[in-house]
């Protein structure tokens, strides 16, 4: 199977000049800064928001509100939001059923637990120190910010990422050097700088000290964890860049705020909470991908429902997260469709104008028919991305050098995809490039059995050294009658 998937991945955001500016705390030496420039209304990030925990719900093993463990998460958080300042954000929390240590937040309030974290957390005030950084991210739009930066062609453009996201599946939107992140795919604006990072861990200790917790506990949980698996043994470290010091400048903080007599460390709920999230299954990212927790039962498919079994495939649903029970028929593969151009940052192509597009933050774009998608990847299709080497690509040597590796690296994530025969010199546009077919199983099913798909990788060189490349994606069954359709694709392709 072709898994363009993020782990989840993915991604968008939103933003907001903060109603009535940035106001001081009483309590604590740290100032919230000045909102950021950004192109979104708080509605706009509510809304949006909304959307992507809707998303998140489809796409990872959530339990529902009724799990004792999810209630005492939710109370948890009640208690910081009761303190924290700024707008009040219609702040809402859930648990994942992910062995990952992190925690993350989405822009207009929702946040997810990993049972992960849970589980990692030594005291109450760990966890809910954790809670409260993330709760500061939302505060100060720190999501927003992100996406504000990344995005150079407005607002539609960062809303339409979003969209996309959602309609096209995970798998759309992946790339050869997107990393999982624990959480839903797409959602690398959640990504924070090591500024961004200090920032929430001073108004996150200053929110937990209000809330009558010890605030040494959002330290102490970074620091626990960095000792037991290292900065880059735990997912939290690839979310939560460490600032440096973070100890020494989280407990400068602390000694600026009042001393209160008996601050809540820990609490028998948080231990019953903690033993019976230890009995939770708690899935790793390569199960979640799987994705058998679908039809356990178990988890939650919207927020505040019960835990029930999420379809396999409606034909309502094709195409948005779900995944396609059928193969194509001809009129739906838009072969007589007039072509469109689309014209990236680094790259043109034209593609089929009934085709849906989905664009990436780094570049990458898919190129799917309607319903030739799903979270579980792409079914028909094309995607195109670009690469670079240590090495600069600068003869027809190095060109296979680069499309060997690429071709092993979609070998190595995508289960059951090999190369099927030799690497081919051709030329796309006046520029070298080589091609190589791989075949490997499909999202596609037939009673229950996967079905083969055959893929075409192209890759072209860059005047900078380095490559872009494309890959086009059909059931066996049908590649012969996409492969005309592909090559105009092919041959319409040019490097900016």
């Amino acid at each position: 199977m072709f898994g363009w998937k993020g782990s989840a991945r993915r991604t968008f955001f939103i933003a907001l000049v903060l109603c009535g500016g940035a106001t001081q705390s009483a309590w604590a030496r740290f100032q919230v800064p000045p909102p950021c420039k950004n192109a979104f209304s708080v509605q706009q990030e509510q809304t949006e928001g909304a959307k992507v925990a809707a998303q998140v719900f489809k796409e990872m093993p959530v339990l529902p509100d009724s799990s004792p463990v999810s209630q005492y998460v939710r109370q948890l958080g009640e208690k910081l939001v009761a303190v924290t300042p700024g707008y009040r954000w219609p702040f809402n929390f859930h648990v994942v059923a992910s062995d990952e240590i992190n925690a993350f937040a989405l822009p207009g309030g929702a946040m997810f637990v990993n049972l992960g974290a849970i589980r990692a957390a030594e005291t109450e005030s760990q966890l809910a120190g954790v809670m409260a950084h993330e709760l500061s991210h939302v505060v100060m739009r720190h999501s927003t910010c992100n996406m504000t930066k990344q995005q150079s062609v407005g607002t539609w453009a960062a809303l339409g990422q979003l969209g996309a996201a959602i309609a096209l599946g995970n798998g759309a939107l992946g790339s050869l050097a997107t990393q999982g992140i624990g959480m839903a795919a797409g959602l690398g604006f959640l990504r924070m700088s090591r500024d961004y990072e200090k920032q929430a861990d001073l108004l996150g200790a200053g929110i937990l000290y209000d809330a009558g917790f010890d605030p040494r506990g959002l330290p102490q949980f970074f620091e626990t964890i960095q000792a037991k698996y290292g900065e880059g043994g735990a997912q939290i470290f690839s979310d939560h860049p460490n600032p440096g010091n973070r100890m020494q400048y989280v407990t400068a903080e602390i000694a600026t705020l009042p001393r209160k007599p008996n601050p809540t460390v820990t609490s028998a709920a948080f231990t019953r909470a903690r033993d019976l999230a230890a009995k939770e299954k708690a899935y790793n990212a390569k199960e979640m991908q799987a994705g058998a927790w679908r039809q356990s039962g178990k988890y939650a498919l919207v927020a505040g429902g019960p835990a029930q079994v999420i379809p396999a495939s409606s034909p309502s649903q094709q195409g948005q997260g779900n995944v396609p029970s059928a193969r194509l028929d001809k009129a739906a593969l838009g072969l007589d469709d007039r072509t469109v151009f689309y014209n990236g940052r680094a790259f043109s192509i034209s593609y089929p104008e009934s085709w849906r597009k989905g664009e990436a933050q780094n570049g990458s774009v898919a190129f799917v028919p309607q319903n030739g998608a799903s979270q579980a990847g792409i079914a028909y299709g094309a995607i195109v991305d670009g690469a670079k080497f240590q090495t600069p690509v600068a003869n027809a040597n190095d060109l296979t050098q680069a499309t060997t590796a690429i071709a092993k690296q979609m070998s190595q994530q995508n289960e059951g995809m090999t190369v099927s025969g030799a690497i081919s010199e051709m030329t796309v546009n006046g520029r070298p490039a080589n091609a190589v077919e791989l075949r490997g199983r499909s999202p596609l099913s037939n009673g229950g059995t996967t079905v083969p798909e055959r893929d075409l990788l192209v890759t072209v060189t860059r005047p900078d050294g380095a490559v872009n490349y494309m890959v086009f994606v059909a059931p066996e069954a049908d590649y012969a009658l996409l492969k005309p359709l592909f090559n105009t694709m092919l041959q319409s392709f040019r490097v900016r």
